[in-house]
């Protein structure tokens, strides 16, 4: 139901909406924002297919224990821990006729698609332990190719976008077209790939679809970062004039100082750290997610399906929502603003269901489906300002800690960020995995058929137990210290050396 999101174009001096103020944004043009953003989508692609797919196909498709499961894609997930930093470090000191970010974006494309096929395409001659090898092995392979995208697509926008409101943008093209990647992905899957019949309900447990369905997931990526590339290749030239040209060599050594470095900055420990508590919640829902639909909702897959207009009316009422927290009350109240926001209103129908509320709408029912779509909305709407409020404030950072040590380093600050992200997601995939296992939950569970114990545990654990981590990750927030005027202060010394 949380998705990340983000948004618009708007300078709030003169423009609203997606209309486009030259003063503002100087040479950054809106197909390049557009472009840049495009990328998104590749990690929303797959992004969804972990967080949606990967589990249900493995636990109950496939019959692997939930807990084994959730293991082993930890364990690819500790990998990330060395990949992230490295991918940051080599993108910050590599140069080439194609820029720093360029070359690490476009060939990361096709083993990302590979790699994601083969993941949801295993032998079928592998016993229980054959198939957990070959889910850790491939999950690392998909990591690490969407980690050398990734994390220099973040660091490339920090580089596009110098001004403090242009890089909300920016990032709020990505997020909004990321999103909006997802929001039509997920349900495209389910009216195409994997259609309700009499013999499969939830219809994920139809095993011959996935072939398709992941080859159609697999060319949608590659389309997505070459759309980033090549609609970014202009700012090339920008880019490499302001580029070092005394650049380090990477050696492990530095990379750890790097690190140390990042760390020393205030305002980055308190985003990192307070990020690693909110994202929880996403990385446990996202294990829980289609346990949820099935069994808690009661819903079909044509039913989930119409999330995705909650989500794009979400996406539609952000262009005006973003740009006005973002200016009215500054990055650091929009981000804990609507993270407190978000957590009551995802919480409210799960409680009425738990607390069986006689007025509330039954489960699979046409008026608790309603009720569902317009919580999406809402959530979609908070989502957005929320990550890209997040994404901007890090680009802020890079500026406070360049002013600090005397060198940028986008891919540092920002492969820390993704790691951030990806270390909860371990935390979270083990988390839900072993409770999913804990409370018994069946392997090939027909919708309806589940035990009334068994739903009752899986929606309070989705739902107000997990809430708290959220709740622990704000308090850290408020150590944040950048502002719009702190940040000014940081440009204008920036200039003056």
């Amino acid at each position: 139901m949380k998705s990340i999101v983000s948004l618009y174009q708007t300078c709030s001096h003169c423009c609203s909406g997606f209309s486009i103020c030259t003063e503002m944004i100087g040479k950054l043009r809106s197909p390049t924002m557009i472009s840049y953003g495009t990328g998104q989508i590749a990690e929303a692609i797959k992004n969804s297919g972990f967080n949606v797919f990967l589990l249900f196909y493995y636990n109950q498709v496939l019959g692997i224990s939930a807990t084994a499961t959730s293991i082993a894609l930890a364990i690819a997930l500790v990998f990330d821990a060395f990949t992230d930093p490295l991918a940051g470090s080599l993108s910050d000191k590599y140069n080439s006729r194609w820029g720093q970010r360029h070359p690490f974006i476009f060939f990361s494309a096709f083993p990302l698609a590979l790699t994601f096929f083969l993941l949801f395409n295993p032998p079928g001659d592998l016993g229980e332990f054959g198939l957990v090898l070959w889910l850790g092995v491939f999950a690392i392979l998909v990591r690490a190719s969407m980690t050398f995208y990734h994390v220099p697509h973040l660091a490339l926008g920090a580089e596009l976008a110098e001004d403090y409101d242009q890089r909300s943008t920016l990032y709020s093209f990505s997020v909004f077209l990321g999103y909006m990647g997802g929001a039509i992905f997920v349900p495209l899957s389910y009216r195409v790939f994997f259609p309700t019949t009499q013999e499969f309900n939830p219809a994920l447990l139809n095993e011959d679809a996935y072939f398709f369905w992941s080859l159609f997931a697999g060319v949608l990526m590659i389309l997505a970062i070459f759309i980033c590339v090549y609609g970014t290749r202009s700012e090339i030239p920008r880019l490499r004039s302001r580029t070092n040209k005394n650049l380090a060599k990477f050696d492990f050594s530095r990379l750890y100082k790097e690190l140390s470095d990042a760390f020393s900055n205030s305002s980055f420990q308190a985003i990192f750290f307070g990020m690693i508590l909110c994202m929880f919640i996403i990385s446990v829902e996202g294990v829980l997610n289609p346990f949820m639909g099935f069994h808690f909702w009661e819903m079909t897959t044509e039913q989930l399906s119409f999330f995705s207009f909650g989500q794009l009316a979400g996406l539609i009422l952000s262009v005006f929502f973003v740009p006005f927290c973002t200016t009215r009350f500054d990055k650091k109240a929009t981000l804990i603003g609507c993270a407190l926001a978000v957590v009551v209103i995802v919480n409210v129908p799960i409680v009425m269901v738990l607390f069986d509320f006689a007025w509330f709408p039954q489960p699979g029912s046409t008026a608790l489906l309603a009720i569902l779509v317009i919580n999406t909305g809402i959530t979609t709407l908070l989502a957005i300002a929320l990550f890209a409020t997040i994404n901007s404030m890090f680009a802020d950072i890079t500026d406070e800690h360049e002013l600090e040590i005397g060198e940028r380093r986008e891919g540092i600050i920002f492969s820390a960020r993704s790691f951030a992200n990806k270390a909860t997601a371990s935390v979270g995939l083990v988390f839900g995995g072993i409770l999913l296992d804990y409370i018994a939950f069946p392997r090939g569970a027909v919708t309806g058929q589940v035990p009334e114990d068994i739903v009752w545990q899986l929606g309070f654990i989705a739902g107000p137990a997990t809430s708290v981590f959220t709740v622990l990750g704000l308090l850290l927030f408020l150590r944040y210290k950048i502002n719009r005027k702190r940040h000014g202060e940081i440009v204008r010394s920036l200039n003056r050396e």
